[in-house]
């Protein structure tokens, strides 16, 4: 009995700490007790968070403030409609404080957030500021702005659907077109880029604002050369953004033609491919890969400068330890590179690249080996007629073949194409075993490990 007498005394002591919450205390969605109770006109009341949550998921990704219904009334009720419940929380903190014993903290009084009428006069004095050419007025705003996007969600989401990409893109065109030195802007940049990079994904206006400016589109190639890790990482992720749509509607049409990247092509990719190469983060290297692709799909010369600027070696390094999204974006931007003669060249030099390419063949995702099959029949293919269809290419993609055949692409693309695929890969994978199989004959090709058909799927 006494050897029991400790365990039956800790489970009463646990017993009494257990504290129930008061039923009006808990928030009706969440069923935990309400930190920010805040009311509707449905008389209901809710936890913040819990309500607009909810309201989100019901808006199917319109605004915060997106009608829709009460989740216990159905009636109609908007995010603007909530108002903080102080009664209750003051009781709430009350419980707390009286509960300190059995381990209840108090809650927190909760911060105002920002209304929408507060976020179109900040927004409206950054473009005021701008139009007036006061950079170190709109310097303060552009930071009141970076300040409340911080404070949480809900006002991020206030000021993104205010317009707050929009006044900021406006405000970095506007002072750099004005200014006579990068670095009279540099100061004011950073400031946007902080608030921007809050306030993302940025929509096409804003970042046609931006792109269309030359001055603005070389203020971000200085920044993310020169800047501060966390200033490079902020503006490639916009350079991603602005070659992105580039990069679409020149292909599609659209308001983005006014974007015209030309006059700062080379910076741009000197960028991208420094931060491919000597990574800074998993985010500015993927950023910089969705980049390089939007890059060399939009333009063949483009594809062409990449690739002499190195980024076919750094891609192939990438690809040995990346992680499966890195590999899929590294394996896209390096076949949208090899879609120009230099991007071959660069390949069929490297000798890295076709045994990497086929060691990545079912080991990342389905993606990914239609990716390595379309990279390699760029790779091994004739282009043009004749011997001298390329630069050095006619003995360079025969090795490449052989190479290929060496380190077992033939088994590899056979199997692919029992199992299945989609119409496109299927005939590249044909075309490449065409290639290979005068070598297969002879005798060449290693044996396979197993682990290489690991995520090997039938297509049904």
């Amino acid at each position: 009995m006494s050897s029991s007498s400790p365990s039956l005394l800790s489970r009463r002591s646990t017993a009494e700490l257990e504290l129930p919450v008061p039923p009006e205390f808990r928030c009706p969605i969440s069923l935990e007790l309400m930190r920010d109770p805040v009311v509707g006109p449905t008389g209901i009341t809710y936890d913040r968070a819990g309500i607009e949550a909810w309201l989100l998921a019901a808006g199917a990704g319109k605004t915060v403030a997106a009608t829709t219904t009460c989740p216990v009334t159905k009636g109609d009720l908007r995010a603007d409609d909530l108002v903080p419940n102080h009664a209750l929380r003051r009781v709430i903190q009350a419980w707390c404080v009286a509960n300190r014993c059995r381990g209840v903290e108090r809650i927190p009084t909760p911060r105002v957030p920002v209304t929408p009428a507060q976020a179109g006069e900040v927004l409206g004095e950054v473009e005021a500021a701008a139009r007036a050419g006061d950079a170190a007025r709109c310097g303060a705003a552009v930071r009141e702005v970076g300040r409340l996007a911080r404070e949480s969600d809900r006002d991020r989401r206030c000021l993104a659907s205010a317009g707050a990409a929009r006044a900021l893109a406006a405000a970095v065109a506007s002072f750099a077109a004005a200014s006579d030195s990068a670095s009279a802007s540099s100061v004011l940049l950073d400031d946007v880029l902080a608030a921007l990079v809050l306030v993302m994904p940025l929509d096409e206006e804003a970042i046609v604002a931006i792109g269309s400016s030359a001055a603005s589109v070389a203020l971000l190639a200085n920044v993310a050369k020169h800047g501060d890790l966390q200033r490079r990482l902020q503006a490639v992720v916009v350079i991603r953004e602005i070659v992105a749509l580039s990069s679409c509607c020149s292909r599609n049409g659209g308001a983005a033609t006014a974007i015209d990247l030309s006059d700062n092509l080379d910076g741009i990719i000197e960028v991208l491919v420094n931060t491919i190469r000597d990574p800074i983060s998993p985010q500015a290297t993927k950023a910089s890969l969705v980049a390089a692709y939007h890059l060399a799909l939009a333009d063949d010369r483009a594809a062409a400068r990449l690739a002499e600027a190195g980024l076919v070696p750094s891609l192939v390094e990438l690809l040995i330890d990346g992680d499966r999204s890195t590999a899929e974006k590294a394996l896209a931007a390096l076949d949208a590179t090899l879609a120009s003669e230099a991007g071959r060249a660069r390949a069929r030099a490297d000798a890295l690249a076709v045994p990497v390419l086929v060691k990545k063949m079912f080991r990342v995702s389905d993606t990914a080996t239609e990716l390595v099959v379309s990279a390699l029949h760029r790779i091994c293919k004739k282009w043009h007629d004749g011997d001298d269809d390329e630069v050095g290419s006619p003995a360079a993609r025969r090795s490449a073949v052989v190479e290929a055949v060496q380190v077992g692409a033939f088994q590899k693309v056979m199997m692919l194409l029992q199992v299945g695929c989609r119409d496109a890969t299927k005939e590249k994978a044909t075309e490449l075993l065409k290639l290979m199989i005068k070598y297969e004959t002879r005798g060449g090709g290693d044996c396979i490990d197993a682990m290489d058909f690991r995520g090997l799927k039938r297509v049904s």
